[in-house]
């Protein structure tokens, strides 16, 4: 079948292999350099087969041998819905007539992609973080330059490209417990008990991965609400702990009530050991905000049976109905007492993300953890400094949230225009979505309190919900394909989130611009009303 190297002859297997190789690719193989015919004899086709028999060997992982439990992981935020509107996508780029001409993806929280305008400030002070060269430039703002030298002063090497402390940069968790003091009033907080993490979801992830033990009956349950953001439902599956729902109340703008969270308790502790309450306050994807009598109801339910609680609070600076106020479970927790405060176990989480900043990309984020046994606090750290640290880049950017522009300072003018106009827009766009949906038949929406969603509850005639079981879909996800084939919308089936049993909904973003937004909701009016004549 040829020569080895240097003109001599290769041995057996190599020149199987070469033979194979070449029946593989449709060729017929050479022989020697020399005239005359090629001759096969038996035995080197017989062991060239063999080689590619081995060559096509079956995969060390599949999906029957892969981990169990990552393949019981669903994030419905980014399900089967995103995947077929990204080839929608893909067909319209390729001039294939569609009802519509773009997708709108209104099935995330993603600001930024949504064209909301970054914060300047924030994006000053990143800038001049990496390439410390502006520090120089007259366009730059001093009260800008004056945070960037001081964040890259706690860098190693002066650069945002050197890792950090696990816990991250000391300077930015000092102004990180600066922030939560004067958000609460005064209530102290130490930097020693604050965590940069990369987005919230980091430290959600590790705060859930510390609690999970046991096995049987004893396995960690983990509280989560109904309808919940999809990333508990997925970690509490990545780690085999046992998911354990209460419902929220849909009929009371989807109030969280702790007579159904005893419920919840008492009976999941037949089948595991419930020691973790999640909760999400302002509400995703419900928009609720939760007032200062339920936080204590709440804090007093985690202290009487002894649950560690997780505070979810990335949308604090998202607030828009009138009489609702963002109260903190850390503040209300120091409120109530010493008998509290000393003694319940709070975990609470912020995030770039969000807010009226919405720097999703950078993954900033922080999570305060108190009343954490000090053996278990290395631990942490510990479990931490496998990732190394956060995005250094990241951290500035939550520095800056925490660290804002204050008056007396030249930015502050345009900072706060900023983050006002961001928020007012967010206001009015929520008041907007409730107000269009309650107009339309067989949808229900309620009070967009907080947060940057919607969750319509919508009316699926029969005829379609057996239609979708044809198709071995869940009807509102059917729903949903429907909407996005026939418009170009791409939202998020309640079924995702979780919903009470024989109720149907779906998560909209409400941050596209507003006439963007007025023309996806007559879109889902339009579809809504044609749905319902097809299936009645």
């Amino acid at each position: 079948c040829g020569r080895g190297p240097g003109g001599r002859r290769g041995g057996r297997t190599d020149m199987a292999l070469r033979c194979a190789a070449s029946l593989a690719a449709g060729r017929q193989p050479r022989g020697p350099r020399r005239e005359g015919t090629v001759r096969w004899s038996s035995a080197a086709k017989a062991s060239a087969v063999k080689i590619n028999e081995k060559a096509s060997r079956e995969k060390i992982l599949t999906l029957e041998s892969m981990n169990p439990q990552v393949k019981a992981v669903e994030y419905a935020v980014r399900g089967p819905i995103v995947l077929k509107a990204g080839e929608i996508e893909k067909e319209l780029r390729k001039g294939i007539k569609k009802p519509f001409t773009e997708v709108i993806k209104a099935n995330i929280g993603d600001a930024h992609a949504m064209g909301q305008r970054p914060i300047t400030f924030l994006r000053q002070v990143v800038a001049l973080c990496t390439y410390p060269n502006l520090l120089d430039s007259p366009s730059f703002p001093e009260d800008a330059k004056k945070r960037a030298r001081r964040i890259l002063q706690g860098c190693g090497g002066n650069s945002l490209g050197s890792y950090t402390a696990s816990q991250g940069i000391n300077c930015i968790r000092e102004d990180v417990a600066s922030y939560i003091e004067r958000r609460d009033g005064g209530v102290p907080a130490d930097p020693d008990n604050i965590y940069l993490t990369t987005g919230a979801s980091d430290g959600i992830s590790a705060i859930l991965k510390i609690l999970v033990s046991g096995g049987g009956k004893s396995r960690t349950g983990v509280m989560i609400p109904i309808p919940q953001y999809p990333l508990y439902s997925a970690a509490i599956s990545e780690l085999d702990a046992i998911q354990v729902n209460y419902y929220l109340d849909e009929e009371n703008c989807w109030a969280l009530n702790v007579n159904e969270l005893r419920r919840a308790l008492n009976e999941a502790k037949a089948y595991c050991n419930p020691k973790v309450l999640c909760i999400i306050n302002p509400g995703n994807p419900t928009g609720q905000v939760q007032n200062r009598k339920c936080i204590e109801d709440v804090i007093h339910f985690a202290w009487e049976e002894k649950l560690f609680l997780l505070a979810d609070e990335v949308y604090q600076d998202n607030v828009y109905s009138e009489g609702c106020q963002f109260h903190s479970f850390k503040k209300i927790l120091y409120e109530m007492g010493p008998e509290y405060y000393n003694n319940v176990e709070l975990a609470s989480f912020h995030s770039t993300s969000k807010g009226y900043m919405g720097e999703c990309g950078y993954r900033g984020g922080y999570m305060e953890v108190i009343n954490l046994h000090p053996e278990i606090k290395g631990q942490l750290v510990k479990l931490l400094s496998v990732r190394l640290c956060p995005p250094v880049s990241g951290q500035a950017a939550m520095d800056i949230v925490v660290n804002p522009p204050v008056p007396g300072e030249e930015s502050y003018a345009q900072f706060i225009k900023e983050k006002e106009s961001v928020l007012n827009n967010l206001a009015k766009k929520a008041k907007l979505t409730e107000d269009m949906f309650n107009k339309i038949p067989g949808v229900h929406c309620n009070p967009l309190q907080g947060a940057m969603y919607a969750f319509p509850r919508i009316f699926i005639p029969s005829k379609a919900i057996e239609e979708a079981k044809a198709h071995k879909m869940a009807p509102d996800m059917f729903y949903c394909m429907k909407l996005l084939e026939e418009t170009g919308i791409c939202v998020v089936p309640g079924s995702g989130f979780g919903q009470r049993e024989g109720t149907y909904h779906f998560r909209m973003t409400i941050l596209p611009p507003v006439e963007k937004l007025k023309i996806l909701l007559e879109k889902v009016k339009d579809f809504h009303i044609k749905f319902l004549e097809k299936y009645a």
